[in-house]
């Protein structure tokens, strides 16, 4: 038997999370190797996903329900099928539950289930189910972040650690692409025969500044 119990945050409100974790098509649009397959009569549809442990491909194919509590931010999947060859057969449950982030406009996802096999491939898959689940885990985290902050929008960096770090190579490319305009402005100027401007070299600790002045007074 394989245990699942993770822990998401996701950079925006409540709402929006459950929006998307609600519905299958967005949740599979998250999961790398997964496809949709045919709605039925009762609710429940067909899907498949393609799982990689370590050098065997094993795609899976189910049919799963979905019971939603709306009001509740809360769910449960339960799902049933066997890999293409029907050597391993499994079912599943899981409940989830959106819940509001330690900041406002943030929330976190809450999974919890556990997955039974039988079957030639049973012990090969429950022995490398831990690296796969937090491989696809992360994968999905990063997906989901991305379709939460919906079309046109910008997702939200996420904290992969204690703290999170903001990227700093754009703004110094920036400020050196300032420092060469005003440094070629001031060589044309001198050329037209007007005293050219004088631009302090801002220096960094990367010694940009200081190696830009060198080339300026050459």
């Amino acid at each position: 038997m394989i245990s699942i119990k993770e822990e998401i945050a996701v950079p925006s409100p409540p709402r929006r999370v459950w929006e998307v974790i609600s519905d299958p098509s967005a949740v599979v649009s998250c999961i790398g190797g997964a496809e949709l397959g045919a709605s039925h009569d009762d609710g429940s549809f067909d899907g498949t996903l393609a799982v990689r442990f370590g050098g065997l491909r094993v795609k899976f194919a189910a049919r799963v329900a979905l019971d939603l509590d709306e009001p509740e931010y809360e769910g449960r999947l339960s799902a049933r099928g066997a890999d293409g060859q029907g050597a391993t057969r499994f079912s599943a449950g899981a409940t989830f539950r959106v819940a509001a982030g330690e900041t406002s406009g943030s929330a976190r996802v809450y999974c919890d289930g556990e997955i039974k096999l039988n079957g030639k491939l049973a012990k090969l898959i429950e022995s490398g189910a831990g690296m796969v689940v937090a491989r696809m885990t992360k994968e999905f985290t990063d997906e989901l972040v991305k379709v939460c902050a919906g079309p046109g929008e910008p997702a939200p960096a996420l904290a992969t650690g204690a703290h999170a770090t903001a990227p700093t190579a754009a703004p110094r490319r920036a400020g050196l692409l300032a420092r060469l305009r005003a440094w070629w402005a001031g060589r044309r100027a001198g050329r037209q025969g007007q005293p050219p401007r004088t631009v302090a070299p801002a220096v960094d600790k990367s010694g940009e500044g200081e190696a830009l002045g060198q080339r300026s007074r050459r």
